[in-house]
């Protein structure tokens, strides 16, 4: 049966908002949650970026059952990757088991803020799997000293250091990454229903490992008004991966989607309050062969309607797929 998750949207609400959030999404029966990690919105309409590991934290000592995962961080620019494992190991214990680290090779939107110029989208990958390998000797517990051809780790060791490591997820988009996941990772991680990806990371070493999506949805009992915050603050999502990934601000979104109609928005977000929407966009998932899919609820101030709604309706109809 697939998992459903949780989805706390940094970009949209702020920190004391999201720990609220999935407090209420551990009461609603959600079976995990996923936390994005990003400096900018996506959108200035979206309105808020805060600390998603000040925020992990504190979710983890605020709920007890959900478990929680970055969905995803960069470990290769605005964080270095000895700290990512520093941050990982801490949210381990923190959560008492329940953290999954979610990697990826970043989004110039994020990750311009320290300076230094985007790298091409190899090097991005060439980068992240160097980074995973300093994050996994770190997670042993032992003094790392590495040399690499991206970074330098100087006598790094973690002093706290959970019994289980957090489960790595690689997030993928083509060919490259799918490869670099099969090869690195423990479970795989994507944004779209994509059967290929699957199919590659399968094919590189990832059968049988856990496969996570992600679907943003937009609930409202009037569903013009559903429609119109999808557009107005996720028409960016229909890009696709090589343009996201290379934007650096919330300014060239906008720019990018201007001529996105709401007509084009509600091809791929369910819109409203009819539970078999929202289950046929699911299912799209399922179909491809993931287990587990975290929803997304678009507007931050639309979520506890939409936890209430989710709890009544929607999981028990996602319990049948």
């Amino acid at each position: 049966m697939v998992q459903i998750g949780y989805t706390m949207m940094t970009e949209q609400a702020g920190p004391r908002d999201l720990v609220d959030h999935v407090v209420g999404a551990e009461e609603a029966g959600f079976d995990f949650s996923v936390t994005s990690d990003h400096y900018f919105p996506w959108l200035a309409s979206q309105g808020h970026a805060p600390h998603a590991w000040t925020v992990l934290g504190a979710a983890a000592r605020a709920t007890s059952r959900i478990p929680l995962m970055t969905y995803v961080t960069c470990p290769t620019t605005r964080y270095h990757p000895a700290v990512v494992a520093q941050q990982a190991a801490t949210l381990q214990l923190l959560s008492g088991g329940r953290f999954r680290l979610g990697l990826g090779s970043g989004e110039n939107l994020n990750e311009h803020v320290v300076g230094g110029g985007w790298p091409s989208a190899d090097l991005r990958l060439e980068k992240l799997a160097e980074a995973v390998g300093i994050i996994r000797r770190l997670f042993e517990g032992r003094v790392v000293t590495h040399r690499g051809t991206h970074f330098q780790v100087e006598h790094a060791k973690l002093w706290d250091v959970p019994d289980r490591p957090p489960p790595i997820g690689i997030a993928v988009s083509g060919e490259v990454s799918c490869r670099l996941a099969g090869h690195l990772a423990d479970l795989v991680i994507a944004t779209e229903p994509r059967k290929e990806l699957l199919e590659l990371f399968d094919r590189h070493g990832g059968a049988g490992k856990p496969r996570v999506g992600q679907l943003p949805v937009s609930y409202d009992q009037d569903r013009d008004a559903a429609i119109d915050r999808a557009h107005d603050q996720f028409r960016w999502s229909g890009l696709g991966w090589p343009v996201n990934s290379e934007l650096p601000h919330d300014g060239a979104f906008a720019s990018a989607t201007r001529t996105v109609t709401k007509d084009d928005v509600v091809e791929w977000i369910p819109c409203g309050a009819k539970v078999d929407d929202f289950v046929d966009a699911v299912r799209a998932y399922t179909d491809a062969g993931f287990s587990e899919v975290a929803l997304i609820q678009i507007g931050g101030d639309q979520q506890a309607p939409f936890l209430a709604w989710a709890e009544e309706e929607l999981l028990p109809a996602l319990r049948e797929l």
